[in-house]
């Protein structure tokens, strides 16, 4: 086998080295240097009326006195991290304002959403495992979802162009439609483990899935013996204008991933697991190093009890209501917009030029958007965005579409 050669290294002086950040990203061209309520503020002094809340992580907006306050109760304490070979409170606290507030019995910390997503495809497995043995292993994800980029959950992504440079991607893990009747065939109780779902699909343009659908899935995989995963990590904690989306179709799924939002900007995922799945697992069997360390469990406990609000919530799905009514009267006026979908404080509009384009007019205009597809533009405002705040973004918006 010839050996490749390798270019050797270049060695760059402090004044001339070129951006050391990996180019994994088109970052947009300013620098952001200052955050307050709903508005970022770059280098230069230019404001950015924030409608895309870092990915849909920033939902109590930018300079939080409640955040900061519990940041600095938890640094008085002097723990920041100790690892999961001791035990701390905060962790266990937020564990259990997890499962007071949903169905689970059981939750799994963790640091990103695609890292609970590889966590919630190994519960699963095992759990099978013992349920009907090796054979029982395959994962079904859904066209049209995003699960994450590591290899299990990328292999549960549908999107071609981020899986081709990586074949082959994790095996036993499969795409099938959105269709009851197609998955009617698919989901054989000897082979399939789990289904893994987005109930609203956040990245393949902001697709509500019709309660119908959600329930139909529900109950053929329980009488089948399969784990329904919920994904949750961009719809889940108060952006749907409930504090889990599971709970607009009320259907209960065995697994639900959380992540984004959760810590506040901090890094963060979790896992809840109902009762049957979590008396499954073992020590051993999973593990994390900063998973529910002190710190950001404290900040996360915080920011779960203020989404939990319920005062929230209802101004989230009355103010969203508004918002998709004036987001279809925008589209009916022929404003350039071909479709609109959503609920709460997440809306993907279709729009007639490319959705970049769109996204980077309105950067111009001083409102921040982010792309959902070729040609949709998502909306993700924080969710303490006032009906003001989205009257204006509304206007810089119909500005950019023009």
């Amino acid at each position: 086998m010839t050996a490749i050669p390798l270019a050797p290294p270049v060695p760059h002086s402090p004044t001339t080295a070129p951006n050391a950040l990996l180019a994994t990203y088109r970052r947009a061209p300013m620098e952001l240097v200052r955050g307050e309520g709903c508005e970022l503020f770059d280098a230069d002094g230019h404001s950015y009326l924030d409608f895309a809340s870092g990915i849909a992580v920033n939902a109590l907006g930018y300079d939080d006195p409640g955040i900061r306050a519990a940041m600095v109760a938890a640094m008085d304490t002097g723990l920041i991290h100790v690892s999961n070979l001791y035990r701390t409170a905060p962790g266990a606290q937020l564990a259990r304002a997890l499962v007071e507030r949903s169905f689970a019995a059981s939750v799994f910390f963790c640091n990103s959403g695609a890292e609970a997503n590889e966590g919630a495809f190994k519960f699963a497995r095992r759990w099978a495992r013992v349920l009907g043995g090796p054979a029982k292993h395959e994962i079904i994800a859904l066209r049209g979802g995003f699960h994450g980029r590591l290899f299990a959950s990328l292999a549960a992504t549908d999107r071609p162009a981020y899986r081709a440079p990586f074949r082959p991607l994790a095996g036993g893990v499969s795409i099938g439609e959105r269709s009851l009747a197609e998955l009617d065939t698919l989901l054989d109780a000897e082979t399939v483990a789990a289904v893994i779902v987005e109930p609203v699909q956040g990245e393949s343009g902001v697709r509500v899935l019709e309660a119908d659908f959600l329930r139909g899935l529900r109950e053929m995989t329980s009488a089948r013996g399969i784990a329904l995963i919920f994904d949750e990590v961009q719809c889940g904690l108060g952006r749907t204008g409930h504090l889990f989306a599971y709970e607009r179709p009320g259907v209960v799924p065995d697994l639900l991933t959380l992540a984004k939002p959760l810590a506040g900007g901090l890094p963060m995922g979790a896992v809840l697991l109902a009762e049957h799945i979590a008396s499954s697992i073992q020590p051993g069997d999973h593990g994390t190093t900063f998973g529910g360390g002190p710190f950001v469990s404290s900040v996360a406990l915080h920011v779960l009890e203020r989404l939990s609000d319920p005062d929230l919530l209802a101004r989230v799905r009355d103010d969203g209501s508004w918002f998709g009514g004036e987001l279809n009267r925008m589209a009916r006026s022929g404003a350039r917009v071909r479709a609109v979908r959503g609920l709460g404080f997440m809306w993907g509009i279709d729009v007639v030029a490319s959705a970049s384009e769109v996204v980077s007019r309105a950067l111009t205009a001083g409102l921040l958007v982010c792309t959902a597809g070729e040609h949709t533009v998502r909306l993700l405002p924080p969710l303490v965005a006032t009906r003001d705040d989205l009257q204006r973004g509304l206007s810089m918006l119909a500005d950019a579409l023009e």
